[in-house]
């Protein structure tokens, strides 16, 4: 299904008519001509799909759907001021605090990022939170965090996605195993060995990536055990159990096992996930530091 193109405008104007119940005072309330608030609401309507208000020659009043709306509406305009407000501080070299999603094995990734930051802002703090794709993307649109780094496709009503990296994903597997010194190791090595990976609520872009180059060569993988640690299963697979395991880049390492590259290459995408709208000194400040 399409994205549906909402601009922050057409929410602007919609809450000041919801909450003004009134078109001409809710222009007044933005500092426009009344037909503008009218035009941007209607065309709001249209491309939702659904009645937001009730009009009549005497009163203006909200439908089932508009007041449901305009929870979600006051929700994204605060998400979008806090992104224009941090861009302003990070335009005007000021003190402030970003607070920003992670995700697991971005340590490095963030720690290069801030440093990249505090080279331009020193004052600038920084507050960590760990969650899901979905875990960020509703505290973005609550207003809750500045922006998120995630991993996997993104595609996300209201939230904007910039790709920043790709990482290439290895497979590890017993040190004895007859493709261990090769340079890169074919996917489909992988359909004699029991393939252990994490949970999919755990490293959803991971797991999927994996599966769906798997069914692209032609073979359902034998899952194994989930990994819940990467040191205990590198471990296990040293030992000698017929198994392996894939990993983000070449993370981890123990005896008697190899780390290679997919052939053919299997990446999962990076993304840097903020509120539509944000300003073009902040995104640009934010790429510069989190990208490659």
């Amino acid at each position: 299904m399409d994205e549906v193109p909402v601009e922050v405008r057409q929410l602007r104007y919609f809450v000041a008519v919801a909450e003004e119940l009134h078109f001409g005072r809710a222009a007044e309330r933005l500092a426009v001509a009344q037909p503008a608030v009218s035009q941007q609401v209607g065309r709001l309507e249209r491309e939702l799909g659904v009645r937001l208000l009730e009009r009549t020659s005497r009163r203006v009043a909200l439908t089932g759907d508009g007041e449901r709306l305009l929870v979600e509406a006051r929700s994204a305009l605060a998400a979008v001021d806090r992104v224009r407000a941090v861009a302003d501080e990070l335009a005007a070299g000021h003190a402030g605090t970003l607070r920003l999603g992670t995700s697991p094995g971005l340590g490095e990734r963030v720690r290069r990022g801030v440093a990249r930051m505090r080279a331009h802002t020193p004052e600038l703090s920084l507050v960590l939170t760990d969650g899901s794709v979905q875990d960020h993307c509703s505290a973005l649109r609550a207003g809750a965090l500045d922006v998120a780094l995630v991993r996997g496709p993104i595609r996300v009503r209201g939230l904007h996605a910039v790709e920043l990296w790709r990482d290439r994903l290895h497979v590890v597997l017993p040190a004895d195993h007859p493709d261990a010194d090769q340079d890169v190791v074919p996917i489909s090595a992988l359909d004699d060995l029991a393939l252990r990976l994490p949970e999919r609520s755990t490293d959803p872009a991971l797991h999927d990536a994996v599966l769906v180059a798997c069914r692209a060569a032609g073979f359902v993988p034998r899952l194994g055990r989930p990994v819940r640690s990467i040191e205990d299963a590198l471990v296990e697979i040293g030992l000698g159990e017929r198994t392996a395991t894939v990993v983000l880049g070449c993370a981890g390492s123990a005896a008697g096992v190899v780390a290679r590259p997919l052939d053919p290459p299997v990446e999962v995408p990076g993304h840097l996930l903020l509120a539509r709208a944000g300003g073009p000194e902040c995104l640009q400040a934010l790429v510069t530091a989190f990208g490659d």
